[in-house]
């Protein structure tokens, strides 16, 4: 069966509330949903549940793993676990991977060996109850994060720099409930919708005729003459598919795919940004 592509790419904006599920497509910090706690992932690093970071409502042109699977929770390790490479402990690591999960969840690792996770929710769950952190390992030893204290967006906001403050009106509510609302809307244009991202230099699949969103005047490489495409100049950071905007190189990925920023679930990418191919299930991110 040929995997149908999308034909549009989305822009993803948090908003300044609480989410309501019944008109936002999901919510950044807060908790996932309609999983038992047994099923949250922990971080085979530190033994703690990792930190959910946002849950979002796949667009029906998205829904690359059947009609059923109508969204995605994203986890991460938490800020303050993450320090410039991650020490391993194989016991921990073997306790943490012998556990029961969930029958849809994926692990990635990052350069540095931190741990990430995704879980593919039908839609029973994603209508479903917040699920509540498990218990850390017994064998943890590191400082329990700050989230499961207060919450992820209280969390986040104690931490952030000046501008990731003004993105809210007032502080978080210290919940580990608190969410922010998010909101999607179509790209007017993005020639790049449908398209597996790819530098046209290092790419080691077929060409998919993806395009970078900048271009040189004259073709000459150059500060001076890089400039933006039109069509460009108006996506928002946080995007569904389309035209991709890393920091640093650009990873290969498929058209199914998010690209956010650090604020967008409060992380650790070095003032820099990520993005997750849910449907391979690969993760990138690169420091600013």
């Amino acid at each position: 069966m040929t995997l149908a592509l999308p034909s549009r790419a989305y822009d993803l904006q948090m908003l300044d509330r609480p989410a309501d599920r019944a008109r936002d497509q999901g919510w950044v910090f807060g908790l996932p949903p309609g999983i038992a706690s047994e099923q949250w992932p922990l971080d085979p690093v530190t033994g703690y549940p990792l930190m959910h970071g946002f849950t979002l409502l796949l667009p029906e042109d998205y829904r690359v793993h059947g009609d059923d699977i109508v969204a995605l929770s994203f986890f991460a390790t938490a800020p303050d676990h993450n320090d410039g490479g991650a020490p391993d402990d194989p016991e921990i690591r073997e306790a943490v991977l012998a556990r029961p999960s969930h029958p849809r969840l994926s692990r990635m690792t990052d350069i540095l060996d931190y741990a990430y996770a995704a879980l593919l929710l039908t839609k029973a769950e994603y209508d479903g109850a917040f699920a509540a952190p498990p218990a850390p390992l017994a064998l943890a030893t590191v400082e329990r994060p700050r989230w499961l204290d207060v919450g992820g967006a209280s969390a986040f906001f104690e931490a952030a720099p000046s501008y990731a403050k003004k993105m809210f009106a007032a502080p978080p509510r210290a919940d580990l409930s608190e969410t922010r609302a998010i909101a999607l809307s179509p790209r007017a244009d993005d020639p790049n919708a449908g398209k597996g991202p790819q530098d046209e230099h290092v790419r080691e699949n077929p060409p998919t005729g993806y395009q970078p969103y900048y271009y040189y005047v004259g073709g000459k490489p150059g500060r001076d003459n890089f400039r933006l495409h039109d069509w460009a100049k108006d996506h928002a950071h946080n995007h569904l598919g389309g035209t991709m905007r890393p920091c640093q190189a650009v990873p290969e990925m498929s058209p199914f795919y998010i690209e956010f920023e650090e604020y967008f679930g409060g992380y650790n990418f070095g003032g820099g940004n990520a993005q997750l191919d849910f449907k391979d299930m690969k993760f990138d991110w690169a420091c600013g």
